[in-house]
């Protein structure tokens, strides 16, 4: 799965995220995903992981088999 479509869907559940995705493995398929927004602000950590996860529940189906997270909110950074 592209870089770009993950950012995208993302973004649609967190409009100011700013994200960073390395490619793990070379095949687009293990990310790792580094995410900034205000809508962390407040949230626990499995909070934070369950607004990602949400945003990629079809990818997390097949196109991507493993996401590794870091999530920060905006005070944190």
């Amino acid at each position: 799965m592209k870089a770009e479509t993950i950012v995208a869907r993302i973004r649609e559940a967190l409009p100011d995220a700013r994200v960073e995705l390395r490619d793990l493995t070379g095949t687009e398929d293990h990310w790792h995903a580094t995410v900034i927004s205000s809508g962390f602000a407040g949230k626990s950590l499995i909070e934070r992981h369950r607004l990602v996860m949400a945003a990629l529940a079809e990818e997390m189906k097949g196109p991507i088999h493993a996401l590794t997270l870091d999530v920060k909110s905006l005070d944190e950074v």
